[in-house]
């Protein structure tokens, strides 16, 4: 700075930090001088971020493949639920992650966990080809709902409890389960995608279901397929309704948005993650970054931020205003098979909390600021 021109600093805009929104704004300052001011979107964008707070190693004997957040009832706290190949589940106090209790109910590995909204029951779904429904306060089985071989993957309790929805794998379809008489009560079959020909070999293992989502109304049921499609149903009609395209690989990952019940976010192994309109069937944004398939996706509760775990061994946050990844946390040591935000309400655990299981056998929880 010197001469006349001093009143006047130019930045070099190739040299900010990406995560920066690189805007200039000048305003004059007492003196009547121009100050340069990063713009406050740049600032803005920095404050959403993760910070690891504990981490367990060799919370499982094998791959950890599960995790969800367990609602807390009267008469205790909120509990975090993984599931592994070791086949067992297990509970844990999430603030501490302190081994509360473990389920050895299968004889197979565990693929997926879910909890029902009241946090008094759970469900782990198995290779063994059982869904095992239990009392979270005493481990016992409340039913047992089976399957024939390669047709259990991931499912999803809706948003009022009154149905679980399981992932039908070989079968192409979704298998809906009365949680008042666990009886089976519809299955929605997903068809072939418009356009597409019928192969001897492709046809079973391209429509192979492996991923399941509830829109927060409960009104529509998303399905992911390793042919890359996603499927939208409307439960009450118990009907198809369309495919959403643009995934060239395996979908096994998907979550709706709990501020937006049109929009849908979904994790391919094409190492992409898609922001749909699920009733517009168009594409509003696709968001890359990670090196790998992209395993898992979840939402934060107020629908600002998404968390993805990937078999490039990252979790990464992806701030939705932006559509772009703003953190990369490099915890775990191999795949990292699920991501779950802590939802909201109840008691016993702190809020803007994140947690990652992997193969390494270990499970990180994150302190979640979002903006």
């Amino acid at each position: 700075m010197g001469g006349n021109d001093d009143s006047r600093i130019r930045y070099d805009t190739k040299t900010m930090p990406s995560s920066f929104i690189s805007i200039l704004i000048a305003v004059k300052s007492g003196t009547g001088a121009l100050v340069p001011l990063l713009a406050f979107l740049g600032l803005y964008a920095l404050a959403m971020k993760l910070a690891g707070l504990k981490s367990v190693e060799n919370a499982h004997e094998e791959s950890i493949w599960a995790a969800t957040w367990v609602p807390a009832t009267d008469a205790r706290p909120a509990l975090l639920l993984t599931g592994s190949l070791d086949e067992t589940v297990k509970l844990w106090r999430p603030d501490e992650l302190v081994l509360e209790g473990t389920n050895t109910g299968h004889c197979l590995g565990v693929v997926s966990v879910a909890a029902h909204p009241s946090g008094v029951i759970a469900a782990s779904a198995s290779l063994d080809s059982f869904v095992r429904v239990f009392d979270v306060d005493t481990n016992a089985t409340i039913s047992t709902l089976e399957a024939p071989p390669s047709e259990v993957w991931q499912m999803q309790f809706d948003p009022k409890g009154t149905i679980l929805a399981v992932a039908g794998g070989g079968s192409a379809s979704v298998k809906l389960w009365d949680t008042a008489t666990w009886q089976l009560v519809a299955t929605l079959s997903v068809p072939r995608p418009e356009g597409s020909k019928p192969s001897s070999e492709k046809s079973g293992s391209s429509k192979f279901v492996l991923s399941v989502a509830w829109s927060s109304d409960g009104r529509r049921l998303a399905c992911g397929s390793m042919d890359g499609t996603i499927s939208i149903f409307d439960v009450a009609r118990a009907k198809f309704l369309h495919h959403l395209e643009g995934h060239s690989m395996p979908v096994r990952s998907l979550v709706y948005s709990p501020v937006d019940t049109r929009v849908l976010f979904t994790a391919s192994d094409d190492a992409h993650v898609h922001m749909y309109d699920a009733e517009g069937k168009s594409l509003l944004g696709a968001m890359s970054g990670h090196a790998s398939w992209v395993l898992s996706v979840d939402v934060s509760p107020d629908g600002s931020a998404l968390a993805t775990g990937s078999s490039d061994r990252t979790v990464r946050l992806w701030d939705l205003s932006m559509r772009a990844a703003v953190q990369t946390m490099s915890n775990h040591t191999d795949q990292v098979w699920g991501v779950a935000f802590r939802p909201p309400g109840g008691t016993g655990v702190r809020a803007g909390r994140l947690v990652s299981v992997s193969d390494d056998k270990s499970i990180s929880l994150y302190d979640y600021s979002g903006r």
